[in-house]
């Protein structure tokens, strides 16, 4: 306890007891004694004594205690320096706080003095700082019960037009920093100014209460305001102006124009006009107008005006006025233009009423005839030198009643006053008069603008008439379309029924009363769909009936649902009508189909028969070609000997088997063509070889019969485009043809000859001709007569050739007459208009 009781240093002084702890705390008893002693040294404030303390403790400490020592001193002397920094900051950190409260009250004081300045004048501050407006004032100094939250809501307290411009000015100096001073006055009267700039980062607006000697000059403000405005609008008229006008001074010398008497005077604009003092009017008008001025009375006169270049007339006034005058021109051309051409027009209309046939007749005012035309004249028959007198409306009357011209009345004083309330009347009135000599006239009385009467009379005596034969003809076509057979009904262009006879009612289940209130085509169609539900026709037949650009007629079939086929055809009228008829065709139908149906049978059985005869020709043809060929095997003499007997058959077996394949090839060539699989191997074709050629196929047959064959064509005629196999064919069986039927020692002609676009063979012969009767069967299949003579064949001949000359493009004609020949013609295209096939 003791040694603890040193080592804390209890009962020794301060610095002793500081040195004591050090040595507990494992400093160096020399480190520690130095600093004890320093310590001591400066509480003594003796520095000897200290530096003596210094040396003698320096001479006990060894190396490792100096540095030990020298790192001690090094800190301690960094926490003895920032302690005075620290003390020393301390002091000047209290002297500004003190200063900076005294300026931070003195600017609170002039704060208050600054708000007490502006609360001393009436009027109101806004400053805006980062957009938060700040109000300063009274708000009532601007308007009575005004709160602080409606200052900035200008139309709460100024008129419209005010408030639109204030606000104008705001958003500039807010969004742009530009200041402005402006005038204004709220909606109860008082007078304001408004000025607003940019302070600093800040857009500040003043609204001061104006009173006294401000006032006034405010009301002056306002006041001149208004004369500028009024200004500026009467400028603006003027400008705007058509007519020239002009302000002189007193000198007469023109002091201001508008746009429009500069374009008169061909100046560039109004200001070159006054600067160069160009003059509208002419010297002896300018006097006239100075005259005025200096008498102090208006001046209004016509003059004759050069306005750009063309002569115009002018109507001109001009007032004196302040230092000067002032005036305007007005164009009076255009109505005396107008009013000459009013005198045409009277003129062409009194022309024109004169060449109408409805009777005309004016009366003025006094009752006395001012105008009436040709017709008038000739329905009344009354001298013109009466009419020209100007006679009175009443005078007129009783000349045409003492005529015998006007209609019978009991009491025509009465008659005659209640025509003339014409004249006091404000519409026209309309009546008809029947004449003693049967004419009907309908008189219309039209009051004039002048208090006058004018009078038209038609004569309506043969409208009349044509009225009531149209009434006739109307009864006789009711009647008609009620007896008629077939259904008719009439839509007008409104969709609706105007005109319908018995038999639709009857045919569509339609009641007639229905039908009496002339019910919309929907409607109708509605009723009738339980007859047919063929959406589509019906709405064909609304489009019909309802269309307005479509008016084409309409042809449809209507099969109903009782097994009834009715055509149904409409057709539009001139007026927008449609006429819808309805013709029950079931029977015809019925018949229609059953011919149909026997046609279909009809056709399928020569399709039958031609596959018969094409399945039968190819089955013969087999067998025939073996013939032919074991025929030629026989006859070869390397097969051995035949007699002259046996040989003679073999003649006979190969005609007949030529003749034969000939016939089964041309059966199978008609079958070809009418199955369409017939196809055409188109060339140039030799004319005068392919006639030499058909000349051959049937020599033996001339020489036989002793018929002389005269084969005609040009040398020049070429060639043309065909089949060449089926040319020859032709040929040869219109040669054969003639042959077979032309008696022993005639000629038979072949001709041929070339025209424009075609080439034309012909074969001749004069045997018995061919009668009228079976004329027009010769081109039939299997059509053949012996015509008197010992010819036979197949029929199939002039078949073929047909066939063949329309597989071309051709065509064939046959003139005959009986006892003196016949003429075949085949005229063929030049160029290859034929199909490749009969198919195409």
């Amino acid at each position: 306890m003791p040694d603890l009781i040193r080592a804390s240093g209890m009962g020794m002084p301060p610095h002793r007891r500081r040195c004591a702890m050090l040595a507990a705390f494992g400093v160096s008893r020399a480190a520690a004694t130095l600093v004890c002693l320093s310590r001591e040294a400066a509480a003594q404030g003796d520095p000897m004594a200290l530096g003596l303390a210094y040396v003698d403790a320096l001479k006990s400490i060894d190396q490792h205690e100096l540095a030990g020592l020298a790192l001690f001193i090094g800190v301690l002397f960094f926490a003895v320096v920032s302690s005075v920094l620290l003390v020393r900051t301390y002091d000047r950190l209290g002297a500004q706080r003190t200063r900076t409260d005294a300026e931070a009250a003195a600017l609170a004081r002039e704060i208050d003095r600054l708000y007490d300045i502006i609360l001393s004048e009436p009027q109101v501050v806004v400053a805006w700082n980062n957009a938060v407006p700040e109000i300063i004032g009274d708000p009532a100094i601007i308007a009575p019960e005004l709160t602080v939250d409606h200052v900035l809501t200008f139309a709460a307290w100024l008129r419209p037009e005010q408030a639109l411009h204030l606000e104008t000015h705001v958003d500039r100096l807010l969004g742009r920093g530009e200041s402005f001073a402006i005038s204004l006055t709220t909606a109860s009267g008082r007078y304001l100014t408004a000025e607003g700039r940019a302070i600093g980062g800040s857009a500040v607006l003043k609204l001061a209460d104006v009173s006294g000697v401000k006032r006034d000059l405010a009301d002056l403000v306002h006041h001149h305001q208004q004369l500028q405005g009024e200004a500026g609008a009467l400028r603006a008229v003027i400008e705007a102006l058509p007519a020239p006008a002009w302000v002189r001074d007193g000198s007469g010398r023109i002091a201001f124009v508008n746009s429009a008497y500069a374009r008169a005077v061909e100046a560039p604009d109004a200001t070159s006009a006054v600067a160069a003092g160009r003059e509208l009017l002419d010297s002896a008008t300018r006097a006239d107008l100075e005259r005025g001025r200096a008498d102090g009375v208006p001046v209004m006169r016509r003059a004759a005006v050069i306005v750009a270049g063309a002569r115009r007339i002018f109507d001109v006034t001009d007032l004196p006025v302040a230092g000067g005058s002032a005036g305007f021109g007005l164009d009076a051309s255009e109505v005396e233009t107008l009013r000459a051409e009013i005198a045409r027009t009277v003129l062409a209309h009194r022309r024109t009423l004169d060449q109408l046939t409805t009777a005309v007749a004016m009366f003025g005012a006094d009752h006395k005839l001012a105008f009436y035309n040709s017709a008038y004249r000739t329905l009344w028959d009354i001298d013109p030198g009466f009419l020209d007198e100007t006679p009175t409306d009443s005078a007129v009357l009783d000349r045409l009643r003492a005529a015998r011209r006007l209609p019978e009345q009991q009491d025509f004083r009465s008659w005659k006053a209640q025509l003339h309330e014409a004249y006091r009347a404000t519409e026209p009135r309309e009546s008809e008069w029947h004449l003693p000599d049967l004419r009907t006239l309908r008189v219309v009385t039209t009051p004039n603008p002048d208090g006058g009467v004018t009078y038209l009379f038609d004569d309506v005596t043969e409208r009349l008439n044509l009225e009531r034969r149209f009434d006739a003809l109307i009864r006789v076509q009711r009647e008609t379309l009620d007896n008629l057979s077939e259904a008719v009904a009439v839509f007008g262009s409104d969709g609706r029924v105007r005109l319908f006879n018995p038999v639709f009612a009857k045919m569509w289940g339609l009641a007639p009363d229905t039908l009496e209130q002339r019910p919309h085509i929907e409607a109708v169609i509605a009723s009738c769909r339980a007859f047919h539900a063929g959406e589509a026709t019906w709405q064909t037949l609304h489009t019909a009936v309802t269309a307005l650009e479509d008016r084409t007629p309409k042809t449809l079939r209507i099969e109903r649902t009782d097994g009834a086929v009715i055509d149904c055809r409409t057709v539009p009228l001139p007026d927008g009508a449609t006429l819808v008829t309805f013709h029950d065709i079931t029977d015809s139908v019925h018949v229609e189909r059953v011919l149909t149906e026997r046609n279909e049978a009809l056709v399928a059985a020569d399709a039958i028969k031609i596959d018969f005869v094409q399945h039968v020709s190819y089955e013969l043809r087999s067998p025939l070609t073996n013939i032919i060929g074991f025929t030629h095997f026989l006859d070869d003499p390397v097969t051995g000997p035949l007699t002259e007997k046996q040989r003679e058959y073999l003649g006979y077996i190969t005609a007949s088997s030529n003749a034969l394949l000939a016939i089964i090839n041309n059966i199978l060539d008609l079958a070809s063509i009418g199955a369409g699989a017939m196809r055409l191997d188109l060339e140039p074709v030799d004319i005068r070889a392919t006639m030499h050629a058909a000349a051959e196929g049937v020599q033996d047959r001339l020489v036989k019969n002793n018929i002389t064959l005269d084969i005609k064509a040009p040398p020049d005629i070429g060639s043309f485009v065909a089949d060449e196999r089926r040319v020859r064919q032709i040929l040869f069986n219109l040669l054969a043809n003639a042959v077979g039927f032309s008696p022993p020692g005639e000629t038979v002609a072949l001709t041929a000859l070339r025209a424009a676009d075609a080439v034309i063979f012909a074969v001749s012969d004069h045997g018995p001709g061919i009668s009228s009767e079976i004329k027009d069967k010769v081109f039939d299949w299997f059509e053949s007569g012996t015509s008197g003579t010992g010819h036979r064949g197949a029929g199939l001949g002039l078949s073929i050739v047909r066939s063949f000359v329309e597989l071309h493009g051709g065509k064939v004609s046959i003139e005959s007459v009986p006892g003196q020949g016949t003429t075949v013609v085949c005229i063929f295209p030049v160029a290859a208009a034929a199909s490749l096939s009969a198919a195409e």
